[in-house]
């Protein structure tokens, strides 16, 4: 072996280290970057008014309101407040939060490009495959942020407005108040997950284009469409194939016990479109053109 060789070969150890010191660094950019822009925070703070109006509006209403006319846990707010952050889930998981997925995972590819910043991106020593994953890691953390917002001031503005105390499940049995808020950041944390799969479609469709009203649009487009598909009962052969088809299965999480075949289920569904799009997505973005 020359010299030069050896020298190459000392040098690799630094190298890889070099690269995982600009990917930790990528990372926290990144991070920065997404929760830091504003359209980001404003998609927040509307999420979070969720909660705060579906509190006001049953307060208001005192005993006068029909429990019949809104979610299945809606009769439940005035007795326990922990409902409200149920209540919020359900209303922002059909349209609220897939909104706020494809605002973040649309932007991801599309909106560098369209500034003319991806280029400078690529130059850094670290691959496209790291670059695509860090803008995924990030926009899944924005979507557990954004579920855990929700349930936080659901639970917060519910403690405020109604009495709280142990929660009573689906299943019919009472459990304490501690258990109860665990079941609520396991039906967040579900959430989240079931919105990993939107926020690979959003990155497969953001690598697509340059236009990241384009890409956001088309994202929220395929959300809507999945669950409207889902609702048609001549297409039931389809449904389980849907990535929005096991998306208010974590009712189940409300049960004693957890009944965990749909969970699972919702999981395996989500990881595949997970694996899926984020091949074609890298296929996309592997040999994309930014030079100009």
């Amino acid at each position: 072996m020359s010299v030069a060789e050896a020298d190459a070969v000392r040098m690799l150890p630094l190298r890889a280290e070099a690269r995982r010191a600009v990917s930790s660094r990528l990372l926290r950019s990144e991070l920065g970057m997404v929760f830091r822009r504003r359209r980001n925070q404003a998609v927040l703070a509307v999420l979070a008014a969720i909660p705060v109006l579906i509190a006001v509006a049953v307060r208001l209403a005192g005993d006068t309101g029909n429990p019949a006319d809104g979610p299945a846990f809606l009769g439940s707010v005035a007795g326990n407040g922990v409902f409200v952050s149920l209540v919020a889930l359900i209303v922002v998981l059909p349209l609220f939060l897939p909104l706020a997925v494809a605002v973040v995972s649309g932007d991801a590819v599309a909106g560098e490009a369209s500034l003319g910043t991806l280029r400078y991106l690529l130059t850094l020593p670290v691959s496209r495959t790291r670059l695509l994953a860090v803008k995924y890691a990030a926009a899944v953390a924005y979507c557990l942020a954004a579920t855990l917002l929700v349930a936080a001031v659901g639970a917060l503005i519910g403690a405020l407005f109604f009495p709280i105390g142990p929660v009573t499940l689906l299943s019919g049995t009472q459990v304490p108040l501690l258990s109860g808020l665990g079941r609520l950041v396991l039906v967040a944390c579900y959430i989240a997950a079931m919105m990993a799969a939107l926020v690979a479609i959003g990155l497969f469709v953001s690598t697509l284009t340059e236009a990241p009203v384009a890409a956001m649009a088309t994202t929220t487009v395929l959300a809507i469409l999945s669950q409207v598909l889902d609702t048609v009962p001549q297409l039931s052969a389809i449904h389980p194939w849907l990535f929005s088809h096991y998306w208010l299965a974590f009712g189940d999480l409300l049960r004693d016990p957890i009944a965990l075949d749909d969970i699972l289920r919702g999981l395996l569904a989500a990881g595949a479109y997970v694996a899926v799009f984020s091949v074609l997505a890298w296929s996309r973005f592997a040999g994309k053109d930014v030079s100009s």
